[in-house]
């Protein structure tokens, strides 16, 4: 069984960095509340990666892009969130924090927060979405595309989780152990993104795998 597209995700989607945007975007919340926005981020981000996985290429297709242009795009944006991760930034993090305030005020005139913004873009964001299809695509078998989805359960899991446990995670951790982690996934990112980018230039230019 390849666990690479696991690590991947696990590295991308990274809930334990999310932890103190939860801890920020809950607070006031009721035990209730708080534990709803925990139940639905975390379906959430296990139906974001098997839309992705099922439908991924279809939706590929229907706009004419070729998987190897996907894969260069899609690993150039593994990159920038690996980038970002080195720097102790949440890998997809692209909004400035007046926006992410924004988010919060829309999400008290009735939008949910466990959605918009801690599932996406915070946990499953384009890079992660790119990654699922470039993976749906390698599977050459209902049971290894299945495998993919279950990894999608195993990444629900982890960030219902690390969410559940978010006070306690933070005291632990603290801000510098949050930051460590981070950018120890980071540099796990940053060499997977330069494999997925590989692949696809050799696609794109067979020359390249001239030897």
């Amino acid at each position: 069984m390849d666990l690479k597209p696991l690590i991947t995700l696990l590295a991308i989607v990274n809930p334990l960095a999310i932890v103190p945007f939860f801890i920020h975007y809950t607070q006031g919340f009721s035990r209730e509340q708080r534990r709803q926005t925990v139940m639905v981020s975390s379906f959430s981000v296990f139906v974001v990666i098997t839309v992705c996985a099922l439908l991924g290429l279809q939706i590929l297709e229907f706009f004419g892009i070729s998987l190897a242009s996907f894969q260069v795009g899609g690993g150039m944006l593994l990159l920038t969130s690996a980038l970002n991760m080195l720097n102790a930034q949440p890998a997809e993090a692209k909004s400035s924090g007046h926006e992410l305030e924004d988010g919060v005020a829309k999400a008290a005139q009735g939008a949910s927060i466990a959605v918009v913004p801690l599932t996406i873009p915070l946990l499953t964001g384009p890079a992660a979405m790119s990654t699922v299809v470039i993976y749906a695509d390698k599977a050459k078998t209902i049971f290894q595309l299945s495998t993919l989805i279950g990894y999608g359960v195993v990444i629900s899991l982890a960030t219902l989780l690390c969410f559940s446990l978010a006070a306690p995670i933070a005291r632990v951790l603290g801000k510098t152990g949050i930051s460590v982690m981070t950018r120890l996934m980071g540099l796990i990112l940053a060499a997977l993104a330069v494999e997925v980018m590989s692949d696809g230039l050799v696609k794109l230019f067979p020359v390249l795998a001239a030897r």
